[in-house]
């Protein structure tokens, strides 16, 4: 819309500053009634949804995205914040926006602001130096503008953010927030949930033929054998997951494992360790949780760790203050900036590393089991397998045996010649009450 040739705007003056090409509400409304021939109502109507979705912007009452019928200011967003323009809506943005207006506030910011500056800054506190380093300059470079171009960039950056992060109370036309779980600027949710399938469908039993056999069709085990957590050597579908993020990477066993052997060849092995004992004072038992806090902090945090991690000096303020009182969560915004660090460092490189190589060259791809089709479906001849859980439950027993079946004469004869080198044992005087015979060998027997 062309502000010259559709409306008659001025400049007006707010508060001390002359804000040009400002409008009226009463003067919108009619011009919208008038150019497409609809009742007030209606355009009123049309109005309030362009203010809602940030094509307008009030100057007075900034925080209601609705238009008002008389000499209320409004001024036309530029098309560089219009929504059309599906700039994705980053909280590192918003965090860099909010630093700035706390610099230029002098830390006097609204309520709201306020709430989600102290939010953010506890969940970005890995990279907060970059966010307020991006907004002393962008404070510095606005400065050097002529004071009415500053002071509407301020109010079509605010109107921005005021639709996309609206303040309690404000009804919004875009409905995500910090807590959003669609996004309305970024691609079809429809698109992502495909791409998700596309990339997991083969690696799900029940879309897709697992090798060598699907055990619950066929009640063949093997599948599970392959796939054990602590399998020396892995399959190449399992290996292949750990490329699709690091949280896949770190949510297997076998996949740590290979990690941890990469972290070790670059003397940084202490951030895992790190982030697995947190794990382990997360998900652990609440009885040992003040010893496992006392022990994480004396090996990774305290001054002269013997393993040592290097975390910012805000964030072990923050985690050296809740270890005084220690509960589950104590240490998340520690083990959340090695995460990140392991994450954004590390990695990339253990995927170009010959750790990693060496992994896919020795993964099996083991053949796939063809059964009959009278086979497969012959339930009364099929014998049911053992779930995995099971499984390593018969494998620990069998440790437990073989550990129990000791061979007798052989620890008889180690204790025979240390016999012979140690002073004799005490040996009891020949009794002859035959009930106290017996009571002395099975207490021998025992022995």
């Amino acid at each position: 819309i062309n502000n010259n040739k559709c409306f008659k705007s001025q400049p007006q003056r707010l508060v001390i500053t002359t804000i040009p090409h400002a409008i009226t509400g009463e003067d919108i409304i009619a011009w919208l009634a008038d150019r497409f021939q609809v009742d007030t109502q209606e355009a009123r109507n049309f109005v309030s949804m362009l203010v809602a979705l940030g094509y307008i912007y009030p100057l007075q009452d900034h925080r209601r995205l609705v238009i008002k019928p008389d000499a209320s200011l409004y001024r036309f967003q530029t098309p560089y914040f219009w929504p059309t323009q599906q700039w994705p809506v980053e909280d590192t943005d918003y965090a860099i926006y909010l630093a700035k207006r706390n610099i230029r506030k002098r830390g006097i910011l609204e309520l709201h602001e306020q709430e989600h500056y102290n939010r953010l800054h506890k969940w970005m506190n890995h990279k907060w130096d970059f966010v307020v380093m991006q907004a002393k300059e962008q404070y510095r470079a606005a400065k050097e503008r002529k004071k009415p171009d500053r002071v509407v960039f301020e109010c079509q950056e605010r109107a921005y953010w005021v639709v996309h992060r609206p303040p309690p109370g404000t009804v919004s036309a875009m409905d995500y927030g910090l807590d959003r779980l669609t996004d309305p600027n970024a691609d079809e949710v429809t698109g992502e949930l495909v791409k998700y399938c596309s990339t997991y469908k083969s690696h799900d039993p029940f879309l897709s033929n697992c090798l060598p056999s699907n055990p619950w069709l066929t009640d063949d085990a093997t599948y599970w054998s392959l796939n054990m957590p602590s399998v020396e050597i892995p399959t190449k579908m399992r290996v292949e997951r750990w490329t699709f993020s690091f949280a896949e990477l770190l949510s297997d066993p076998r996949g740590r494992d290979d990690f941890r052997l990469f972290l070790k060849k670059e003397f940084s092995g202490e951030n895992l360790a790190f982030w697995e004992g947190c794990e382990d004072l997360k998900w652990g038992e609440a009885a040992t949780m003040r010893e496992k806090a006392e022990h994480i902090y004396k090996t990774f945090l305290a001054r002269g760790a013997p393993r040592w991690i290097n975390i910012d000096g805000k964030t072990m303020e923050v985690t050296v203050k809740g270890l005084k009182h220690p509960h589950r969560y104590v240490l998340d915004p520690a083990q959340t900036h090695i995460y990140m660090l392991m994450k954004k460092d590390s990695y990339g490189r253990y995927q170009k590393s010959p750790v990693f190589k060496d992994t896919v060259k020795k993964a099996i791809c083991p053949e796939e089991h063809r059964y009959r089709h009278g086979k497969l479906f012959n339930a009364k001849k099929r014998r049911p397998s053992l779930s995995p859980i099971i499984l390593r439950q018969m494998e620990q027993e069998q440790r437990a045996k073989m550990a129990a079946n000791v061979d007798i004469t052989q620890v008889m004869s180690k204790l025979s010649k240390q016999g012979k080198e140690a002073p004799p044992p005490f040996l009891a005087p020949p009794l002859r009450n035959k009930h106290k015979r017996v009571m002395f060998r099975d207490f021998y027997r025992r022995i």
